[in-house]
């Protein structure tokens, strides 16, 4: 529910008049202008479909990775397609996952699928694909931070749980 208000996207060139490279923006519920009742309605409908269905989620980065603009490369579709398949067939139910040290969420350490398609593993950990760590390291706090400031009008709308899925930008500069 986080990441569905969130509605974290970007704004590329050659779609974007004026955009010249990647900029990172927020689009609730992935299309706020559409939206006539308040987002927190439409996340508490995601919250309870999701909890009624027994439903797994999972965020993919079908972005950037190794660098930022200029450095990194697009997320490679063979990966992404890769990922999606292991999802939907249930092949991610038993790998191994870590903590996102920026966003707290779990992330596969290693998927049989990527291996069998011949994609390196090290694209799991974002932070590792970037040759400046320290670059990394800076950019993600920036996003970490834009996270945090775009969340705030929908605090008090939310439950405990949700808040609790905002990455926490105090952690993040400690």
């Amino acid at each position: 529910m986080y990441h569905f208000l969130s509605g974290y996207t970007a704004k590329v060139a050659g779609t974007e008049i004026g955009v010249t490279e990647p900029e990172a923006t927020f689009s609730t519920c992935f299309g706020a202008p559409f939206m006539p009742r308040h987002p927190s309605v439409y996340g508490n409908l995601l919250k309870e479909r999701i909890a009624k269905g027994g439903v797994q989620c999972w965020l993919l980065n079908t972005g950037w990775t190794g660098g930022k603009y200029g450095t990194g490369n697009r997320m490679p579709i063979k990966a992404t397609r890769a990922l999606l398949n292991a999802a939907l067939d249930g092949k991610m139910d038993d790998v191994e996952f870590r903590k996102d040290p920026n966003f707290g969420f779990d992330v596969p350490v290693s998927v049989p699928a990527l291996a069998e398609a011949g994609i390196d593993q090290t694209i799991l950990d974002p932070r590792s694909t970037w040759a400046d760590k320290d670059e990394y390291d800076r950019t993600a706090d920036k996003l970490v931070q834009l996270f945090v400031d775009n969340f705030e009008p929908f605090a008090p709308h939310v439950d405990e749980g949700v808040r609790q899925a905002a990455p926490n930008a105090e952690t993040q500069a400690a």
